[in-house]
């Protein structure tokens, strides 16, 4: 069994590992990946490829350098198609894409284009923070979005991602 580390952050924010739910769901991360060797070393090749495309737009729209794995968790850095309609490395809806700029279209769909959805999702995050004030649930709207983030909160009378309950996926 992997040693679980005792210090943990996403973007800054400290990671709660104190609450027993919360070090339970990163245990389960951890051991889940850790033994899952084959994906595991899928994503150290793809990660080899993206992510010297991805940090550089990241750093440049003042996004941690922890977002680069949301492209992992989202998509398995792979062009993935969604049955919700999300698309690319980053899983773009098509609203959300042509919201931002990118053409999508039969004929052409920029949600595959690396460097144009990773800028994209960097406006989404920066929307997100601005709205709901800490990255963590930023990281949770890219999934849920921010109108269900922001409700989840005010339903359940938390202010933080850790004492929010939201699906699993989220």
């Amino acid at each position: 069994i992997p040693k679980f580390p005792e210090n943990l952050n996403l973007a800054g924010e400290r990671v709660p590992l104190e609450k027993n739910d919360i070090r339970e769901r990163m245990d389960r991360e951890l051991l889940v990946n850790t033994y899952w060797q084959s994906n595991g070393l899928l994503m150290f090749k793809r990660a080899k490829k993206h992510f010297p495309i991805i940090e550089p737009i990241l750093k440049k729209n003042g996004i941690p350098d922890d977002f680069k794995y949301l492209a992992v968790i989202e998509s398995g850095l792979t062009n993935a198609v969604s049955p919700a309609g999300a698309r690319g490395v980053w899983q773009i809806m098509p609203a959300t894409a042509r919201e931002n700029g990118l053409e999508v279209n039969k004929n052409v769909d920029e949600r595959y284009h690396l460097e144009m959805a990773t800028e994209v999702a960097c406006k989404y995050l920066l929307k997100s923070k601005e709205i709901l004030g800490s990255w963590t649930l930023a990281a949770a709207a890219y999934n849920a979005g921010n109108a269900g983030v922001s409700r989840r909160l005010k339903d359940q009378d938390v202010n933080g991602y850790y004492d929010l309950l939201l699906g699993e996926e989220t």
